[in-house]
């Protein structure tokens, strides 16, 4: 959720460029550990190489780990309260790289804003965060194919008293509407019509649920995964069926993928394979699951297409 995410593919300002606010969709975690291990873990990063589509893999190989930037964000990639990496992101990049001979993967810690300069500075090997991909990100950076996609989702009212199912009849039925700060949600609402200066910007999800079930707002809007988590919390809310919200006219649906720096396509390649075999398999559904995703956020998109290519 925060995922704050995920920064809209179009024109309108969401307040929250994914490659320079702090956080995505969904909630920060682990703020204090993750600062301590990030002072803890900043050495040997592999260095740049000339070999054409880059020799990083062999040399991760030949170190025995792979350094992972994360952005504290559940589910996608944080510390959790024992101290240990975990999301889906760390989880699913964990088995890949053991299968690519690479035994380790350490966590660099950073806001997500600093991911993708991170990358390029050479701090950490991939930026390990559920990131969206985009046609802005994929000038900077080259994406693996996504592992999840994400629709929206609202949460409002136990029986939706106002039949409140996209971002239109937010509009047509004057719903007071809020949503998160910096989340993509707040371009899809302005494009849809909803005024820009009436939209109710609380912290989180977890503030979101509060304003609907105190009155404060009619709906509140996230992706479909974070919003289903937290009406778990809730007997008087719901959340609604997923939709995909309307970017320059058509229906959208964002992905979420590794970065990888762009000479690294050696890395980036070996990666792909064995995600899509994952894929085939339903592994990495499971993989996955544990974290809130399901069927509905696996997905055969590919970079190239949300490249804009």
């Amino acid at each position: 959720m925060a995922p704050p995410h995920r920064t809209p593919p179009w024109g309108i300002s969401d307040q929250r460029p994914r490659t320079a606010g702090p956080t995505r969709r969904s909630l920060l975690a682990g703020v204090a550990a993750l600062g301590a291990l990030g002072a803890a873990g900043c050495s040997r990063v592999a260095t740049a190489s000339d070999v054409e589509g880059g020799d990083l893999l062999d040399r991760l190989k030949a170190q025995g780990v792979a350094r992972l930037g994360i952005a504290g964000e559940i589910p996608f990639g944080y510390i959790d309260k024992n101290g240990e990496l975990t999301g889906e992101a760390p989880e699913l990049a964990r088995v890949i790289f053991k299968r690519l001979g690479v035994e380790e993967v350490q966590p660099v810690p950073t806001e997500f804003g600093s991911l993708i300069p991170g990358l390029q500075s050479q701090q950490f090997d991939i930026v390990a965060a559920g990131m969206y991909v985009n046609p802005t990100r994929c000038e900077q950076v080259i994406f693996s194919d996504p592992d999840y996609q994400m629709l929206d989702s609202f949460i409002v009212r136990k029986g939706n008293p106002l039949g409140l199912h996209d971002y239109k009849d937010v509009v047509a039925k004057k719903a007071k509407f809020a949503t998160g700060t910096g989340y993509a949600e707040i371009a899809y609402a302005v494009e849809a019509g909803y005024p820009k200066d009436d939209i109710l910007i609380v912290p989180d999800q977890v503030a979101g649920l509060n304003a609907v079930e105190t009155g404060r707002a009619d709906v509140f809007a996230g992706t479909a995964l974070t919003t289903r988590e937290v009406v778990k919390k809730s007997s008087n809310t719901e959340v609604t069926e997923a939709f995909k919200p309307i970017v320059n006219g058509k229906p959208h649906v964002d992905g979420g993928a590794f970065a990888f720096r762009p000479n690294e396509t050696n890395l980036r390649d070996a990666f792909n394979v064995e995600l899509h075999k994952m894929k085939k398999s339903g592994e990495l559904l499971r993989i996955l699951r544990p974290f809130g995703f399901t069927e509905d956020e696996m997905t055969d998109l590919t970079a190239k297409e949300l490249c804009g290519g």
